[in-house]
């Protein structure tokens, strides 16, 4: 019987650039210790080691790294071999399932499979901006082209990055969208354990922001919005959960202008779940995203989200702002809607209802099925 069971186990690669800090990584991490091994021999592969979702990743997922580390020019260097070399450098082993995660290097690699039994998944987390863009890991667009086209099925994490990759790529394979695994009451129970006494004071209102500290995620237009609620009266206090390029910036920000009352960096942490259930107000101030793992995180903790409009943002929170508040995409209009719910707290208190109510939605099992399904169809 048990041989019976190993038998019919499908092995399934998902290969990534990395498992760093990064939502498209998490989110990998969540729906592979979630699927049910009665079914899928399950391999995680990034080209880089060293991430720190490593450490999350259950015993027995198998977990390898091509090169212990990132160098730089990497993307540039790949491009010299053709698809198919790169996937007889990088994958030695046999698989049914070959599932590129994360758009560019690793769907190049894995467009580069020559063996027709193989079923080949590339995954779309990024609105994608222009041909161009898209392209960037690739040697042209036409290339780029002629890889996704060589795809069973590609994934998209909204609607919005859905319609905006095939406006960009118009491939002709089978697309789809599939949205984000969390793992719902772990976040639950990890949202209650116990944060540093003196962090919050109960006199200010808390905003948080959660990300890798990029120019894209907008945590420089948040801290000027900070800024400015300061200065008309506001009790405002931003905290940012996040490390990357942009933290001298904002260091310098805070600095110079006098705000270490007002706004805090926590840095990386491994559990933000108990710092975004203890804030009033979640915000995303960022230029573009795919699915926001974060928001969808606060949701599930109950916290208001209010942000500006980005993929993924409407199916969230609602066309008509059902469930939190989307603002258009600039700093003006992401300031008056942080206002308006410190002007009202019978409107935040009906958000953070409404937010926990959302956050319902997204459970684990729902997500990992859809993914299992969609997998097993091919």
């Amino acid at each position: 019987m048990i041989n019976n069971i190993t038998n019919k186990k499908k092995k399934v690669l998902f290969l990534i650039h990395d498992l760093g800090h990064g939502g498209a990584e998490k989110v990998l991490v969540n729906l592979v210790n979630n699927m049910d091994r009665n079914k899928f021999d399950i391999t995680v592969m990034a080209l880089f080691g060293g991430g720190v979702n490593e450490q999350f990743l259950k015993p027995d997922i198998h977990y390898r790294a091509v090169l212990q580390r990132v160098f730089r020019g990497n993307s540039h260097l790949m491009k010299l071999l053709s698809p198919e070399h790169l996937h007889k450098l990088f994958i030695k082993d046999q698989y049914d399932l070959e599932v590129a995660y994360l758009e560019g290097p690793s769907a190049r690699i894995v467009s580069g499979c020559t063996n027709k039994n193989v079923k080949r998944v590339s995954w779309i987390h990024i609105q994608q901006q222009s041909a161009r863009a898209a392209a960037s890991s690739f040697r042209s667009i036409s290339e780029a082209r002629a890889c996704y086209d060589r795809f069973d099925r590609i994934i998209g994490v909204s609607e919005e990055v859905k319609k905006t990759f095939l406006a960009c790529v118009a491939t002709s394979a089978p697309m789809q969208v599939l949205y984000n695994t969390n793992e719902s009451e772990q976040i639950k129970l990890q949202a209650q354990d116990a944060v540093g006494k003196n962090l919050f004071s109960e006199n200010e209102f808390k905003i948080i922001g959660v990300g890798k500290l990029l120019k894209s995620k907008g945590f420089d237009r948040l801290a000027r919005i900070t800024e400015k609620l300061k200065k008309e009266g506001y009790p405002a206090h931003l905290y940012i959960l996040g490390v990357g390029p942009l933290q001298q910036e904002l260091e310098r920000f805070i600095a110079e202008h006098e705000l270490k009352d007002a706004i805090t960096l926590l840095g990386y942490q491994t559990n933000p779940y108990k710092y975004v259930s203890r804030c009033d107000l979640f915000v995303c101030a960022s230029h573009a995203e795919g699915f926001s793992t974060a928001a969808t995180e606060a949701l599930i903790v109950g916290t208001p989200v209010c942000t500006v409009e980005v993929s993924g943002m409407k199916e969230m929170l609602g066309e008509n702002d059902e469930y939190g508040i989307v603002t258009e995409n600039s700093e003006e209009a992401l300031y008056e809607g942080i206002k308006r719910l410190l002007d009202d707290p019978a409107l935040l208190a009906h958000y953070r209802k409404q937010a926990a109510l959302r956050g319902e939605q997204f459970s684990t099992e729902k997500t990992v099925k859809a993914v299992e399904d969609m997998l097993l169809g091919l």
